[in-house]
């Protein structure tokens, strides 16, 4: 009965599955007409009269410690922003270790949290929006991003490539970074992000090959789709995950290697061959 029940898990495959205020300051209406001296138009002891600038009140701080007519500098970038230049700006935080994750030309919470850590290790006010100080130190200390590092392959970056993976036509896949890289002879050919099974149901490791390419696949065990399935261990495939794509890493496979990226992974499969080597790997 166990080799039966095994058989049939192997032969269905895989699919996803669940991972585990301040008040006002004004004064009282009511006070007493004797709190303080009614106005007078007469002379003062040198004989002039009173001066309106005697009485002129000086220049106040804000909360922050600013004076209250200080003009503060213009932001060039600030929350809420969308467009090329917030794009590059992320991309050269995070060449500079203050961003990690693909740029994505929009201005939220995250840009201004790492805008925030620069500006700190620059000695300038920690406002989280860019000014022109800002710009110009950030351009100082990071290079002009290449088109690669504007508009990443995967939204998690590549680490070292196993050293299995430098010859011959390989799927070369780690769990450390999460991610697939195609490489042929030891070049980058393409890229995406991918996630693996969970504890219970963990993706093998090792060194495999493709064994069998299927483009519209269903898991018979799980009764979900498993299309582009390209099986390289028994019932564990590189496969597109309509689930991976929708809840991210909020979830896991049974074992297999699940890809979010359906056009990356339809030109995948069109261009790997049965055979062709996989690489699983920390």
């Amino acid at each position: 009965m166990v080799l039966a029940a095994a058989s049939v898990a192997l032969a269905a495959g895989c699919t996803a599955q669940a991972a585990g205020s301040g008040g006002g300051s004004g004064s009282p209406t009511n006070a007493p007409a004797t709190s303080a001296p009614a106005p007078t138009d007469a002379p003062t002891q040198d004989g002039k009269a009173p001066s309106p600038s005697d009485t002129a009140a000086t220049p106040t701080e804000t909360p922050s410690g600013t004076p209250s007519g200080t003009a503060q500098p213009k932001a060039l970038m600030d929350d809420g922003d969308e467009n090329e230049q917030v794009r590059e700006l992320q991309a050269r935080l995070r060449q500079l270790k203050y961003f990690d994750r693909a740029p994505t030309g929009f201005y939220g919470t995250m840009t201004a949290g790492s805008v925030k850590a620069f500006q700190k290790k620059q000695d300038l006010p920690r406002t989280g929006s860019v000014d022109e100080e800002t710009w110009q130190r950030l351009l100082g200390a990071s290079r002009k991003p290449t088109a690669d590092e504007l508009k990443p392959s995967t939204t998690n970056e590549l680490d070292t490539p196993d050293a299995r993976c430098m010859t011959g036509r390989v799927l070369c896949i780690s769990k450390e970074s999460r991610t697939l890289a195609w490489m042929i002879d030891g070049k980058v050919v393409s890229s995406m992000d991918v996630r693996f099974g969970s504890e219970n149901t963990p993706t093998r490791e090792g060194i495999f090959t493709v064994e069998r390419k299927v483009r519209q696949d269903w898991s018979r065990l799980y009764h979900t789709p498993m299309p582009l399935s390209m099986y390289f261990s028994r019932g564990q495939a590189v496969h597109y995950s309509a689930d991976f794509a929708a809840r991210g890493y909020n979830g896991a496979s049974h074992g297999c290697v699940n890809v979010r990226d359906r056009v990356k992974l339809t030109a995948l499969f069109d261009q790997v061959k049965v055979g062709d080597k996989v690489v699983v790997h920390w």
